[in-house]
C-alpha cells in the first residue's frame, strides 16, 4: 500500500490548494452567470 508520514499535512500546501479551489469554483460561477445573462439577452 501507500507510504504513510505519520499524519503529518503540509498545511501551507493544504490551503494554496483549497484557495485555488475556491478561485476556480468563483470564477467558474460567474462565467456561468454572464453565459446565461447572454443567453437571455440574445436568444428571448
Amino acid at each position: 500500500m501507500g507510504e504513510t508520514n505519520g499524519g503529518s499535512m503540509d498545511m501551507f500546501e493544504h490551503q494554496q490548494t483549497y484557495k485555488g479551489f475556491l478561485s476556480l469554483t468563483k470564477w467558474a460561477t460567474i462565467l456561468n452567470v454572464v453565459v446565461l445573462i447572454l443567453m437571455a439577452i440574445f436568444l428571448l
